[in-house]
């Protein structure tokens, strides 16, 4: 298939920067003033802002999308990434007159520390992996690795954007804006589980999968050092267990991780291994950004002194992972199992 409709879902997704920027600018024109917005404001840029998407969207994606539905999903979440990469950047005071509007609307975590940090890694890594993922539908390649790295990203912001506006001290001020995410996450769980059913396109040597049982924990010093590192990662994670969704998240799977690197034929570790890593990633970017950023209340921010620790400590966290991620995906041998022969009736 052509190339074009992937290009054309780039294109789309850059016409999220004039979309916002119209849109903020018919509310704030149609309002008294710029901190009262009315409805028939809201309403006029809606509907405006709306026509143009779709008039832009068919003008470029006429004739030449794929019948893939998952397409659209990641079409769609590819332009809302590049809002939230606006959003972010307008936080910052690098641009203005974007979203604000929805700054001033939105739900309150969005203008929080971490809330600023989910806006930069959704707005940069997610639309780069939906990028990827629409170029392998175009092509008609598999992306079931990328997909599930980004499954378990997407899980963890998910869950904790979702808890971050439910719970504490923003539980009271839930707004119209939360509940159209909640559509949002809706449709990306639907997009999690037909990535799970996508078949996985791995070929390993039969000899190679015979041989590796075989060779015991000594022969596998990257396994060792893998297993040497779980120790202290689950004390860390238990350690810090303010982070509850971390615990909840990490502490099962580093206990998964320790049994399938000990016992051969844990077909389920390539899977897993690529959902944490995404998730890994995703929640130690959040929290080494907010405890940095200048969002964060001075008392719950890093000391200075603490900094060199504290960032040795976590990013050590958040790469091994990764490391894991790439031995698995790269040397699966030893946790699939040999197919045995079927024996007639």
């Amino acid at each position: 298939m052509s190339a074009s409709a992937g290009t054309g879902v780039f294109v789309l997704s850059l016409m999220s920067i004039p979309i916002c920027y119209l849109f903020n600018s018919l509310v704030c024109n149609n309002s008294s003033t710029c901190c009262y917005y009315s409805a028939e404001a809201f309403f006029f840029a809606g509907c405006a802002t709306f026509i143009f998407l779709v008039i832009s969207a068919r003008f470029i994606l006429k004739g030449k999308a794929p019948l893939d539905s998952l397409f659209y999903v990641y079409a769609i979440h590819a332009f809302f990434s590049v809002v939230n990469l606006i959003i972010g950047l307008e936080q910052d005071n690098i641009i203005d007159g974007f979203v604000t509007f929805y700054l001033k609307e939105a739900d309150p975590h969005i203008n929080t520390a971490h809330g600023h940090m989910m806006s930069y890694w959704d707005g940069c890594v997610h639309y780069l992996m939906y990028l990827l993922m629409i170029a392998a539908i175009t092509w008609g390649d598999n992306f079931r690795a990328i997909g599930l790295y980004w499954v378990g990203s997407f899980v963890m912001r998910s869950i904790i954007y979702l808890l971050g506006n439910a719970v504490g001290k923003y539980g009271t001020e839930i707004g119209p804006f939360f509940f159209l995410h909640l559509l949002y996450v809706a449709v990306s769980v639907w997009a999690c589980f037909r990535i799970f059913s996508l078949p996985s396109t791995q070929t390993v040597d039969l000899t190679n999968i015979q041989e590796a049982p075989r060779m015991t924990l000594f022969h596998r010093p990257l396994d060792l050092c893998f297993i040497i590192y779980l120790i202290p990662a689950m004390t860390f994670c238990v350690f810090r267990g303010l982070l509850l969704v971390s615990m909840l998240y990490s502490g099962p799977y580093y206990v998964m991780t320790l049994y399938s690197l000990l016992v051969p034929g844990c077909e389920w570790m390539l899977d897993l291994t690529l959902v944490h890593s995404g998730a890994i990633a995703q929640a130690q970017f959040s929290h080494i950004g907010a405890s940095l950023h200048t969002r964060t209340p001075f008392s719950y921010r890093v000391p200075v002194d603490n900094q060199p620790v504290f960032l040795l400590v976590n990013i050590l966290y958040a790469v091994v992972p990764q490391i894991l991620c790439y031995r698995c995906t790269t040397r699966p041998a030893f946790f699939l199992r040999s197919t045995p022969d079927k024996k007639s009736a």
